[in-house]
Parts: C-alpha cells; sequence; structure tokens
C-alpha cells in the first residue's frame, strides 16, 4: 500500500521518482482527497491547467473538466526498450551539473531522477523518446509492464494498493532486469535477486507438465475387470 500526501503545487518534485519494477505490476488508486493546508481558491483550477500542461490525451482532460472526477496521481510511463536512452539523457544532465557518473550505479535504479517537463523534452527531442502521460482518478487501476521505467506525481492526497505479478509476456524483461541488479553495488537496495526469477519459472513449468501426464497416466492404466 503507498499513502502520499499531493504536491500539485510543486511541479519539479515527484511522490514517486523514475524507476523500473523487476515484474509486472497494478496499482489501483483506492482513495483521493484534498489537502487541508492547501489554499481552497483557484487549488482545482490550477490542477486542471496543469493537466492540460502535462501532455496528457484529449479524453482524459474532458474527463476531468467535464465529469468533474478529482484527479488523484499523475503519471508518467515509458517503454522498456527505451530505458537506454533515458539513462544517456540522465548521465548527461548529471555531467552538465558538474557531478560524477559513479560506477556500480545506475541513475534509474538509484530512483534519484523526477523528469520535469523540461526533461522530458529533451528526451523527446535529442532521443526521440516520448512516453504516456496518465491522470489516475479513485477507482482506477493502471498496469505497469516489467522493465518500463515510471515516475508518479500525486496531485492529491492518495492511498494506492499495488501488486506485482509475472507474465509470460515479460520474463525475458525478468531474466535482463536480474542480470542488471547484480551488477549494481552491494549495498543497493534492488542488488539482492528479491523475485527469483528462475525459481518462478522452473516451479511453473514443473506444474504444467504435471498437469499434461498426469491424465495421459490415467488413461493407460487398466480398468476394473467385469465380475465373471
Amino acid at each position: 500500500m503507498y499513502s502520499a500526501y499531493g504536491s500539485a503545487l510543486h511541479p519539479s518534485k515527484g511522490t514517486t521518482n523514475l524507476h523500473l519494477d523487476i515484474s509486472d505490476a497494478v496499482n489501483v488508486m483506492v482513495y483521493v482527497g484534498i489537502p487541508k493546508d492547501v489554499p481552497s481558491k483557484g487549488y482545482n483550477e490550477r490542477i486542471v491547467e496543469l493537466i492540460d500542461s502535462e501532455d496528457c490525451d484529449y479524453l482524459t482532460r474532458q474527463r476531468i473538466r467535464e465529469r468533474k472526477e478529482l484527479p488523484g496521481a499523475l503519471w508518467h510511463i515509458y517503454h522498456a526498450q527505451d530505458a537506454d536512452k533515458i539513462r544517456a539523457l540522465l548521465n548527461k544532465i548529471e555531467l552538465e551539473r558538474g557531478g560524477t557518473l559513479k560506477p556500480n550505479h545506475d541513475p534509474i535504479h538509484d530512483q534519484k531522477w523526477y523528469l520535469d517537463r523540461n526533461m522530458r523534452k529533451r528526451l523527446q527531442q535529442e532521443y526521440r523518446v516520448e512516453g504516456y502521460a496518465i491522470v489516475q482518478c479513485s477507482g482506477d487501476a493502471i498496469f505497469i509492464p516489467a522493465g518500463a521505467p515510471h515516475q508518479v506525481r500525486n496531485l492529491h492526497n492518495c492511498i494506492k494498493v499495488a501488486e506485482d505479478f509475472v507474465s509470460p509476456e515479460n520474463i525475458s524483461h525478468c531474466l535482463q532486469l536480474t542480470n542488471e541488479f547484480r551488477h549494481l553495488s552491494r549495498t543497493h537496495s534492488n542488488h539482492e535477486d528479491k523475485l527469483q526469477i528462475k525459481n518462478i519459472i522452473y516451479h511453473t513449468v514443473k506444474d504444467a507438465v504435471s498437469c499434461i501426464t498426469n491424465p495421459l497416466i490415467m488413461l493407460t492404466k487398466p480398468g476394473p475387470q467385469p465380475a465373471e
């Protein structure tokens, strides 16, 4: 469960910085509330203006304006195959700001960046990478594929419930990320192989083979002989 405060008035600050998960996940918004200490006058109008400026699609903007639904969180989700291009941009920005690139660290796995509007614009112009801006309201569920870089910014106070799972379509990403995490520093929070994807694959195949072979065994066994 994720419980976090709304930060609509801070456009460069994220509730959850850019990162990616080793498995698929579904995230359900179960509660959206208005912060108590924000100016009530014009606050919702500012959020609507913010959504208009965040490259959200027309139906999303129409949903917020006409149906007056309270927007909970703003997501930016990118394709898994664009992760290396995002890393290249973040490393470039780190060097431009006078920083250094540390060995056995990763700008996405370290989870210290939130891509603001200027960074997203550079990502599109310099690397031809464009993500999906999604507004999540109460009751909405968002599916995040394994390996897909994403970030979240709460517009209001939110409570979200998430569940991780492994889908057959994204097992290759799970294996790739397991190898990536192995090269991180030993003190990194993602260094440990928490998913154990190889064990999951082994036991899944074992169960599948068992389901296939057991009915065949039953068919080959001789049935009861009729009484003489």
